[in-house]
């Protein structure tokens, strides 16, 4: 493995074909150019000059380092210098995953406050459910999650091990039924009125919450379909095949307009988070990246 100072002092040698005047170039003395060069050449097995006595000209070992050492030279430049623009400015990618609804509510938000602050900074996004989503960052393939879980549910402590978290929004959960229900001109309703539906759930985490709420309130639901779209939760309400519980920020981006959703007391809440490690967090584009979240969450 070629030792960079030496190329550099390599290329000057050959540039200005002597050791002295690669020297009054580099600062330094005659024979701390010598010495880098007679390291080279037996790490090179062979001579990369001739030394005649008109100065020094290139073997050709000597023509071929000078020709690709330049060249990797120039290349450690310009990676130096990108990396040090990613790592210390505005320019690079965010990679974010987040479940479906954040993704076309938070996620856009956040984008437009990063379009206007950071008009350089790329955002990748990929779309997964909690647990899985944590794995990806495990493995370094996203830089940030987003996720969610409801306030009566236990943390798996080892899931988020050694991760930074950031509470985001907390978000009571809606009733939703078809516009000529029963209950949809009321402003607010007890959980219980709504015992002898028949319900559409969610995914399987949103499933254990509809029970425990639904329990809580003294009652089993009728599940009679459930899905993980969240649009199709929507259509199969409007259709009247039951009502659902589901998240406000659901209902932030997207509303069938045959739906009404009506508040209820004493539900469950849902928090989303965002986690990422501490390290990614000191750089210039991550902090940006968290404080749009953040401020996208407080209009939500």
């Amino acid at each position: 493995m070629f030792d960079t100072r030496q190329l550099e002092v390599f290329a000057t040698v050959a540039r200005t074909g002597s050791f002295s005047a690669a020297a009054r170039l580099l600062h330094c003395t005659q024979p701390a150019v010598s010495q880098q060069m007679r390291a080279l050449e037996r790490q090179v097995g062979g001579p990369l000059f001739v030394r005649t006595g008109r100065g020094l000209h290139l073997t050709e070992a000597g023509r071929i380092l000078a020709e690709r050492g330049s060249d990797l030279l120039d290349r450690l430049a310009t990676t130096h210098q990108q990396v040090s623009a990613i790592a210390t400015h505005d320019i690079g990618t965010i990679r974010i995953c987040a479940f479906p609804s954040a993704n076309v509510s938070l996620v856009p938000a956040a984008a437009a406050i990063l379009a206007e602050e950071r008009p350089h900074l790329r955002l990748e996004l990929v779309e997964q459910e909690p647990p899985d989503s944590f794995a990806l960052l495990r493995r370094g393939e996203v830089d940030l999650v987003l996720s969610f879980s409801y306030l009566d549910e236990p943390q798996d402590e080892a899931t988020v091990n050694g991760m930074l978290t950031v509470p985001l929004l907390r978000e009571p959960l809606a009733l939703l039924v078809p516009s000529g229900h029963r209950l949809a001109g009321r402003e607010r309703v007890s959980l219980s009125e709504a015992a002898e539906e028949r319900w559409i759930a969610g995914c399987v985490r949103c499933q254990r919450a509809l029970h425990q709420a639904c329990g809580a309130a003294g009652f089993v639901p009728d599940i009679t379909c459930s899905t993980d779209d969240n649009l199709a939760i929507q259509s199969l309400v409007t259709a009247g095949l039951g009502v659902a519980l589901v998240p406000r920020l659901l209902l932030s981006f997207l509303q069938h307009p045959g739906l009404t959703a009506v508040r209820v007391e004493s539900a469950a809440q849902r928090l989303t988070s965002l986690y990422t490690w501490p390290d990614l967090i000191r750089l210039p584009i991550m902090r940006a990246t968290v404080d749009a979240l953040i401020s996208a969450s407080a209009t939500a």
